[in-house]
This record gives C-alpha cells, sequence and structure tokens, in this order.
C-alpha cells in the first residue's frame, strides 16, 4: 500500500510524528511518498519517496494528512479531485475530523487488513461572478461572506435560491457552511449542529441586526446567490479559512454543492456522535 503523506509544516512536531510512522513496523510493506519540496526537512525519516505531488496523487491509494482539522481540509479538496480517500492523523487541538491521535500511529494497521469505514463529506462549490469574469472554489468547510469595512457598520446581503428571494440581511456577514462545516466558525455564531450524514448547506448570520434573524438549512438542490445590497458596500469572500478574495456590489456569489465529495477513513469505528461528546461536550465539563 501506498501511502502519500501531506504534513502541515508549521506544526512543531509533525516531523518527529512522520518518522516514528515510517518507523513502525506493519504486517504488510507500505511505502511513504511525499512532495519533493519537503525532502531537506525529513533526514530523520526512512522508507520515504519523493516526488511531485500531482504524480504521487496519481500513485497513491491513500492521503495522510497529519495536523489538525485545517490540514485535513486542506488536503481533503485535494485527494477529493483524484478521488483519493483521506485519513487523519491528529497533532491539533480539537481534531474533529482527525481519526487518529499521534500516540495511536499502530492503528493504522487496520488500514491494511481493511478494518475501517469510509464516509462521503459533501463540499460546496462557490463561484464568484464579477464584471471581468468568474471564479470558483472548492470548500469543504464553509464559505464567508463578511464585512470589509469600519468595524462599526453593518453589511446588506440579498439572498436568493433558485431565483426566488430568501430574504435581505444587514449583519457582519454570513457563513455558508457544509455539514462538515457546521462544527466550525458556523457553530461559534450559533448556527447548527448537522450530521454529516445529511446533504444540506446551513446559512448563519454573522451577528445580524435583528434579533429575529436565524439560521436556515437549505437542501442540497439548492443553488444560491448572494449580493451585496449598498452600493458603496465593499466585503470580503473567504473559503475555509485559507483564501480570501474581495467581493464589490456589482459581483454576485453562487453557492451550490459540489459535484465531487472527500472521502474520510475511519479506524476508530467512533461515530459522528461519539466525537461530538469527546471533543466537544465532554471537554466542555472538563
Amino acid at each position: 500500500m501506498k501511502l502519500l503523506l501531506l504534513p502541515n509544516t508549521d506544526k512543531p512536531h509533525v516531523f518527529s510524528c512522520i518518522a516514528r510512522l515510517t518507523a513502525t513496523r506493519f504486517s504488510q510493506p507500505v511505502e511513504f511518498l511525499m512532495e519533493e519540496r519537503l525532502s531537506g526537512r525529513c533526514a530523520g525519516c526512512s522508507n520515504l519517496r519523493f516526488g511531485l505531488l500531482e504524480e504521487l496523487m496519481k500513485e497513491c491509494d491513500v492521503c495522510v494528512a497529519v495536523g489538525g482539522d485545517g490540514t485535513i481540509i486542506h488536503g481533503g479538496k485535494i485527494a477529493a479531485c483524484h478521488n483519493r480517500p483521506v485519513l487523519g492523523i491528529n497533532l491539533g487541538h480539537l481534531g474533529f475530523l482527525a481519526t487518529l491521535e499521534s500516540d495511536q500511529l499502530e492503528k493504522i494497521e487496520r488500514l491494511l487488513t481493511g478494518e475501517y469505514t469510509t464516509e462521503k463529506r459533501m463540499m460546496l462549490r462557490v463561484t464568484l461572478e464579477t464584471p471581468s469574469g468568474s471564479r470558483s472554489w472548492q470548500a469543504m468547510n464553509d464559505a464567508v461572506l463578511s464585512k470589509g469595512g469600519p468595524l462599526n457598520r453593518m453589511i446588506g446581503m440579498s439572498v436568493e435560491n433558485r431565483m426566488r428571494m430568501v430574504g435581505s440581511y444587514r449583519a457582519d456577514g454570513l457563513i455558508f457552511s457544509t455539514p462538515t462545516g457546521s462544527t466550525a466558525y458556523a457553530m461559534s455564531a450559533g448556527g447548527p449542529i448537522i450530521d454529516p450524514a445529511i446533504n444540506c448547506i446551513s446559512m448563519t448570520p454573522l451577528s445580524p441586526h435583528s434579533l429575529f434573524t436565524r439560521p436556515i438549512v437549505f437542501d442540497d438542490e439548492s443553488k444560491l446567490g448572494v449580493c451585496l445590497l449598498e452600493v458603496d458596500a465593499k466585503a470580503y469572500l473567504t473559503i475555509d479559512g485559507e483564501e480570501s478574495v474581495p467581493v464589490w456590489p456589482r459581483d454576485r456569489l453562487h453557492i451550490e454543492k459540489s459535484e465531487i465529495a472527500v472521502t474520510l477513513i475511519n479506524l476508530t469505528g467512533k461515530s459522528f456522535y461519539d466525537v461530538l461528546n469527546e471533543k466537544l461536550i465532554w471537554r466542555s465539563r472538563k
């Protein structure tokens, strides 16, 4: 089996974790792959072959994201484009998407023996239309449209679904999230926690002007259109917390279910609700 390692190089112990992983003895042959640009940082690692990411992605059986949830999201989107599953090893804090902690590397043996399950996680296709053209992204967690002007000024936004008016909003912004992203930024803004087995799009207003403005959950066939209402408004579109681009009143944002999905590998057998209790509820009580 060929495992492509996708490390978060900003994590202080990521390469020591990789060294332990590549030195682990398994019942079947395992070859570890990694991007050529990281070869100089893996002096203490054995059983590693380096190459170009695009070529290694085609060759590998599984992508192993080593870091936190952000690492899994970034790697998951790349893997989804090549129809490869993703296994997450947590070096972060909550690690809501990771199936293993860094002290559980021996459980990767289950990957070789087939003792694991997989689950599909829907993504969003986000397209920004501007007078000069259009640009599209894939979002595994969320797409956030937020204010870019003075701190004390809200922005007005209009939302449509399938060309029918949903409503107008005055708020600091709107979060459009997948079920996976419902436990991220959207949850901290008061959005619902959604079982990832349900395909839908959640819209959560950020600090809305009206107390009666509440989140809305749309079905997965929805085609949402969003635009700014004030002629002098400015906002920013942020995809999965990774990339941010300016949005102007003449622009139009389109959000819908993506045609591709991320496949996550679960080696522990824990359900979504097991993880929810362990990562969020138990820790809050502690």
